[in-house]
């Protein structure tokens, strides 16, 4: 072009940036002269660092843009708000916010959303749901907003709720919120609800949208339910990446770990090349099912033939790999040595490892790195507890109890939860507010019996007190998983599988007592701990007793 303006290079800009050539359209933009660049040149670049999560300097030309006079608009808010979140730059949303007060946009839906939006990923859920609530007109991008909010913050029955809401106001979901509200299912276990929401899913027609099919096998996995997990995957035809992943996911987490590397290798006969997520689930499913040797193999072949470089989430799950399998120097050493920093996670990894094989000399050692990044963490405490109670050394188990309490360290209550005709009932260990509670506990009180006469000995060594062995085997009868799975027998029609969440691992003496009461009942028993799902039947669980 013999003249180039204004809006030539506006137009080259917002092309390169659709196109992915971000670079090309930086170096446009910084040879434009200042002050031929305007509001909409502004708007493209920072819209354009944004959207590639270039989070920061999107922040940094915005707050340039300003500082030369060029006033924001809708579509450089929006942007802005994005950026914010993304970078979680809380003050900074909070001052655009009052920007958009004093200039009148807070009536604007996708200002209006971005403010949300910003606020929720910043943790500030009130706030967010203050904006929300204070929108003239709402549009099913703000209800997405509000749903995925209460979901990332973990507030699940929350998310629900709002969906339930949106769905009385009118508004037809779309993918988006179908994503968040099955995630929310999948938190909460609540398969009566996850079924209805997929019911929704076909009859607005977004089955067809990969996001949502592999939140689906997601959430049918994380609900006990395997078998509905292989149909939805099985039943998709254009399968790609990310629904792989999730079907190998699905199947690691049930501590299927052969169908996992089965899955994976046929994923790689059809000529698909795995990324870094699908490996860390195959690690995790490797890890489940004590494949150690082949979990090592993938680990390698991540790293040499697809050349992917490992997260500290992968060194954490070949820590699992080398501790579950008793090579515990291996697991630390690879800790040491690993290009990555380690965390609280994968410290505490080795540490339940050594609990598992009562190593208390690398325990000891372990728990000196965990308490240097976080002295309030339990973790090692109770772990630490478990392993000298273990040996019978009661001075040690005061003495790391004191330590709690001088350092004002809580232990999280163990919680279990389950569904029964579509209400969730949730027993804390020892709890006995429920208001069946007097038959729950005569009922709780027969299974032991009955199952001691079958050779049950409770497991005593893990009540962390010196006490009568009367006294320990009271304090083991009430886990919070033995009072759910006595009040679902109560509960369920004979033969239908029973599913019990817990919020912990499940201890080995739950672990045992259920096997007991799986052998002289109808009903299959799924429970999913902290770490993983457990298929009781038949006297037999399908960990295989690897855990």
């Amino acid at each position: 072009m013999p003249r180039k303006n204004v809006m030539s290079s506006n137009i080259l800009i917002g092309g390169m940036i659709q196109n992915g050539l971000l670079d090309d359209a930086w170096k446009l933009f910084d040879e434009m002269p200042l002050k031929e660049r305007n509001r909409e040149t502004y708007n493209a670049m920072v819209t354009g660092f944004t959207n590639f999560e270039f989070n920061e300097m999107g922040l940094c030309l915005f707050c340039e843009m300003v500082g030369f006079g060029v006033l924001p608009d809708e579509f450089t808010l929006g942007s802005v708000l994005r950026g914010c979140a993304g970078s979680k730059s809380f003050r900074l949303g909070y001052q655009i916010h009052g920007y958009v007060i004093k200039s009148g946009f807070c009536f604007d839906m996708v200002v209006g959303s971005s403010l949300a939006h910003m606020y929720m990923k910043c943790g500030c859920m009130s706030e967010g749901e203050r904006v929300f609530e204070g929108m003239p007109v709402r549009s099913v991008v703000a209800w997405n907003t509000v749903i995925a909010g209460r979901a990332q913050n973990a507030c699940f029955e929350g998310a629900l709720e709002q969906f339930s809401l949106m769905r009385l106001a009118g508004f037809e979901p779309d993918r988006i919120t179908f994503v968040s509200v099955i995630s929310s299912c999948s938190e909460l276990a609540t398969i009566g609800q996850g079924q209805q929401v997929h019911a929704e899913v076909i009859k607005f027609g977004v089955d067809s949208s990969v996001s949502v099919i592999a939140s689906i096998v997601s959430m049918y996995s994380k609900c006990g339910c395997l078998e509905d997990s292989v149909r939805a995957f099985n039943e998709y035809e254009d399968v790609d990446i990310v629904l792989w992943s999730s079907m190998i996911a699905a199947y690691g987490f049930h501590g299927r770990g052969v169908e996992a590397i089965e899955l994976f290798e046929r994923m790689e006969n059809e000529g698909l090349e795995p990324n870094d997520v699908m490996f860390l689930s195959l690690l995790y499913a490797c890890s489940h099912s004590g494949l150690k040797e082949r979990g090592t193999e993938f680990f390698k072949l991540m790293m040499d033939k697809y050349q992917l470089k490992p997260r500290l989430e992968h060194y954490t799950c070949m820590v699992d790999l080398l501790g579950r399998s008793g090579c515990l120097d291996e697991a630390e050493a690879l800790i040491r040595s690993m290009p990555v920093e380690s965390d609280i996670i994968i410290w505490n990894t080795l540490l339940s490892a050594c609990k598992i094989h009562k190593n208390t000399k690398i325990a000891k050692r372990v728990a000196e790195d965990v308490l240097k990044l976080d002295s309030q963490d339990s973790a090692p405490y109770v772990l630490l507890s478990n392993i000298q109670a273990s040996t019978k050394n009661w001075g040690n188990v005061s003495g790391l109890r004191k330590a709690m309490r001088d350092k004002k360290v809580k232990k999280e209550p163990g919680v279990s939860w389950l569904e029964v005709k579509n209400q969730v009932y949730q027993f804390c260990t020892g709890d006995r507010s429920h208001p069946k509670w007097n038959k729950i506990e005569e009922y709780l009180k027969e299974l032991t019996l009955d199952m001691k006469k079958r050779g049950y000995i409770p497991d005593t060594s893990l009540v962390l007190y010196d006490m009568e062995v009367e006294e320990k085997e009271y304090n083991l009868a009430y886990h919070s998983e033995k009072i759910a799975v006595a009040f679902a027998l109560m509960s369920t029609p004979l033969s239908a599988p029973i599913r019990v969440m817990k919020n912990l691992r499940v201890c080995s003496d739950c672990h045992v007592a259920i096997k007991f009461i799986s052998e002289n009942t109808s009903h299959e028993i799924v429970v999913r701990d902290a770490s993983r799902f457990h298929h009781f039947k038949n006297g037999k669980c399908s960990c295989g007793d690897y855990w």
